[in-house]
């Protein structure tokens, strides 16, 4: 009986170890990371940032006031006067060029921030853009056969025959002046009316001075000169050139007008000019 009374103590004693929870370990703690050196503050410039970073857009395809270069880079009178008027604003500027009708959609949706290209000023482009100053203004002109007694009053050409391209200020104007005392012939282009008069069919043309005297330093245009009074009147020829600049970007555009005011006071339009056109641009 003992050893039985034994034996079933013995099972009693081994089921309550059983019952009992092990003890746990304490896990050991993971080895920390060793600390990585701060990072030394990156150095600061020596040059202030820029005012404005912009992109100015132009055609690229009306010499001599904007053209490409040899590599393919945008040049001539709107693109220096646009280099100086970036170091002025202290701006950061980038120059592309695009197809002309992508200039003022380009210019709204933001692809671009000015557009220096020849924009002559105009009501629907007033209500559109916020345009610049006026940087440039080519009046009207006359052209005819080196000798003619024309460099005068446009009165001297009474009774003669004047070509002028049809549907355009010019010949607006021509109509308003000598529709009683001229014969105005009318042609589809410009190269057209400097064709008859290089031809002798008429005895002046009348049209853009600048591309009137272009046209005379090339061979075919040797014959002839720029010659009269530069004709500028407002209602019927324009107001001028300005550059294309978001309505809402008051500040580049207060910024780009006081550039432009600052190169036509200290003489550096007229330098940027004299390189380009043989007359005052403005």
């Amino acid at each position: 009986m003992r050893l039985v009374a034994l034996v079933v103590t013995t099972v009693a004693l081994a089921a309550s170890a059983a019952a009992q929870p092990q003890q746990q370990h304490p896990a050991k703690p993971a080895p920390r990371a060793a600390p990585q050196p701060a990072k030394p503050p990156a150095p600061k410039s020596p040059f202030p940032p820029p005012a404005f970073k912009i992109t100015v857009a132009t055609e690229g395809a009306y010499p001599p006031f904007n053209y490409l270069d040899r590599k393919g880079l945008p040049a001539g009178f709107e693109m220096e006067l646009a280099q100086d008027a970036c170091q002025r604003m202290k701006a950061e500027c980038e120059f592309v060029a695009a197809k002309w009708d992508d200039l003022v959609p380009g210019l709204i949706e933001k692809k671009f921030d000015i557009v220096m290209s020849s924009l002559e000023v105009t009501s629907e482009r007033r209500r559109r853009l916020g345009l610049s100053r006026r940087y440039y203004l080519s009046p009207g002109a006359f052209i005819a056969a080196k000798g003619q007694p024309f460099d005068g009053p446009p009165s001297l050409l009474r009774n003669r025959k004047i070509g002028v391209q049809k549907d355009s200020a010019h010949l607006d104007w021509l109509d308003k002046s000598f529709r009683r005392s001229a014969q105005i012939k009318r042609y589809d282009t410009v190269a057209d009316a400097l064709n008859a008069l290089a031809s002798d069919e008429v005895d002046a043309v009348f049209g853009d001075k600048v591309q009137l005297w272009l046209w005379s330093q090339k061979p075919e245009g040797k014959c002839c000169e720029v010659m009269g009074q530069d004709i500028k009147d407002t209602q019927t020829l324009g107001v001028g050139v300005s550059a294309g600049i978001r309505r809402e970007d008051i500040k580049l555009r207060d910024a780009f007008n006081k550039a432009l005011g600052e190169m036509m006071s200290d003489g550096t339009y007229k330098k940027i000019s004299e390189k380009y056109f043989p007359f005052p641009m403005n």
